[in-house]
């Protein structure tokens, strides 16, 4: 019997649930994934829940507040100039509250997203934190085969 081990490739079905029980991402319906462990497609602490599992394993496991994801950063909340926003991207773009906008990291070569939280007359607050830094999630896994 194959277990998982740090560096396994791995064909799983999985479920991911937040807080409120909405799945958040669901491959049961689908075709099954694909993936490497220590790749950094799953968080690390769902990673370290597999590690020794069989193949052929179906389990489900809760992760507490933060455990998956991180806890909030306060120092994740900034505000930007409205006036460097009209100037980086679209003049014209009116921003409400939950809109989420991709920044350019500063290489250029990749983006990372913000949730607009507030707005002020000549600011926009931006949370940076993923979104559910801080929150539960549960994990189910259906272990298709260990490589």
């Amino acid at each position: 019997m194959n277990l998982v081990q740090p560096g396994s490739f791995l064909t799983l079905h999985y479920r991911l649930t937040g807080p409120d029980g909405q799945d958040l991402i669901n491959t049961f319906d689908d075709k099954p994934a694909t993936l490497s462990l220590g790749t950094g497609e799953l968080a690390p602490a769902i990673e370290a829940r597999l590690v020794g599992l069989s193949e052929g394993t179906r389990t489900r496991f809760e992760l507490a507040p933060g455990e998956a994801f991180g806890e909030r950063n306060p120092e994740m909340l900034q505000r930007v100039k409205l006036s460097l926003m009209r100037q980086l991207g679209n003049p014209d773009e009116q921003y409400h509250v939950g809109d989420v906008v991709q920044f350019p990291t500063p290489d250029g070569q990749s983006q990372y997203a913000g949730v607009v939280r507030e707005l002020g007359d000549d600011w926009l607050l931006f949370d940076f934190n993923h979104p559910l830094a801080g929150q539960p999630v549960s994990f189910e896994v259906q272990l298709i085969g260990v490589l």
